[in-house]
């Protein structure tokens, strides 16, 4: 399970949904970090898999953090591992620019304001690690 300062992966009950729970501020080690876990993710399914981020308390992240290179990489590399990308209480108007991308993007990406609602939207529930 992938674990660092105020990014916590959410254990699930399918093998292909990597859930994660962020909050405070988000460093750059934290967002390189996250980064080469999905970079080793998608490197390790040969089917696409789904994502669930869950915004707790989010503070943002330290300035140049989107900015490294393996961040950057996964990134790309989301757009053709990743088959449903969902966000439960997207920070200030990324839930806007989602919903806009859900559109162009060949990845199907949410929003949701409740949790509940996006792990049924899932079909899934977080599990004891």
């Amino acid at each position: 399970m992938f674990n660092t300062a105020g990014i916590t992966q959410i254990a699930t009950d399918r093998p292909d949904l990597y859930a994660f729970r962020i909050s405070g501020k988000i460093s750059d080690d934290a967002m390189e970090a996250m980064a080469e876990h999905m970079n080793a993710v998608f490197d390790a399914h040969t089917d696409k898999v789904d994502m669930l981020m869950i915004f707790d308390g989010f503070e943002g992240t330290e300035f140049g953090a989107s900015w490294d290179w393996d961040v950057i990489k996964s990134r790309f590399r989301a757009l053709s591992h990743v088959d449903r990308y969902v966000v439960v209480n997207a920070p200030g108007s990324a839930d806007q620019m989602i919903d806009m991308l859900d559109s162009i993007l060949p990845v199907q990406a949410e929003t949701f304001d409740d949790v509940a609602l996006a792990w049924q939207s899932l079909q899934a529930r977080a599990i004891a690690a």
